[in-house]
């Protein structure tokens, strides 16, 4: 007795409720493991952390003072139309945007075998604004005191000290992420790692059925 549909002395033909194309794995079995994405992401957050201690240490070495004198028991700017204020800022955003470039190059050079991931860029963006907020508040606890009367009296009338370090456009903390995003996105459209296109449906071979048994 052969099976309904079954040539006599052959083997059962295709089955033509099977489906026209093989199984594709699904992408539950192709995502990563998410282990390694979350220590890639602290490892480059960590790293903003120290590197804003470096910023700050930076910023108060290179950033300009606003300068005072004491006169007739009044304080006074030593220059009234200086721009101390702003060299300060602009101190720190250049800074930021070097760093801001080379954390990412770092990162993406480092991620670019295995192709990156969301963990690299949110580390370079949380790490980025993590390491300026660092060097801000370092650069303006080392520097001089904000007490700018009890630092006079120390002074005396006549003299002149350097007022301490400010940070007036909080925008400037920003410098170091955006650059940092700027940059990996730039590097991974351009040198990134490609995966292979999939081929069209129309050219993913069908199952092959058995060949018929000759007579």
């Amino acid at each position: 007795m052969t099976v309904p549909n079954t040539p006599a002395g052959g083997s059962p033909g295709p089955d033509p409720f099977a489906p026209p194309f093989p199984p594709q794995p699904s992408d539950r079995a192709k995502r990563p493991p998410i282990g390694p994405e979350l220590r890639i992401g602290a490892i480059i957050t960590l790293v903003g952390a120290v590197l804003g201690v470096v910023l700050g240490l930076l910023w108060l070495w290179l950033a300009p003072r606003v300068g005072y004198a004491v006169q007739d028991d009044h304080i006074l700017y030593r220059d009234p139309e200086g721009e101390e204020l702003i060299g300060a800022v602009g101190v720190f955003s250049l800074l930021g945007l070097g760093l801001g470039l080379l954390t990412s190059l770092g990162a993406f050079l480092w991620t670019r075998a295995r192709g990156g991931g969301v963990a690299v860029a949110v580390g370079l963006a949380v790490g980025g604004l993590l390491g300026s907020v660092i060097a801000w508040q370092l650069g303006t606890r080392l520097g001089a005191t904000s007490d700018l009367r009890a630092h006079a009296l120390s002074v005396g009338n006549g003299g002149t000290f350097d007022g301490p370090l400010e940070l007036t456009a909080k925008g400037a903390l920003m410098v170091w992420p955006m650059t940092a995003m700027i940059l990996l996105l730039a590097l991974s459209a351009t040198f990134g790692k490609r995966e292979p296109d999939r081929p069209p449906y129309w050219e993913t071979p069908g199952p092959v059925p058995p060949p018929a048994d000759r007579a």
